[in-house]
């Protein structure tokens, strides 16, 4: 059990990074990546929907975070 939220922790992580730099500063966001905003209702909405799987994904990082660091998924066998 422990090594599957191991491997959700770090499929987490690394989504959560790209999720981060497909954000823009400038709020151009998913537009700029070669028409990829065109998907979308606008690139207002993809921006909003953008922000909210990234809030979802770091949400589930930093939860599955707590639970590794916290001991909480060890059985005692080897400790």
């Amino acid at each position: 059990m422990e090594a599957f939220f191991e491997f959700l922790w770090s499929a987490s992580a690394i989504l959560l990074v790209i999720l981060v730099l497909l954000h823009s500063p400038k709020g151009d966001g998913l537009a700029a990546i070669s028409g990829q905003a065109q998907l979308f209702a606008s690139p207002k909405s993809a921006e909003q929907n953008l922000n909210r799987l990234t809030w979802t994904v770091a949400t589930l990082f930093l939860s599955i975070s707590v639970v590794l660091g916290a001991g909480w998924l060890s059985t005692g066998a080897g400790q």
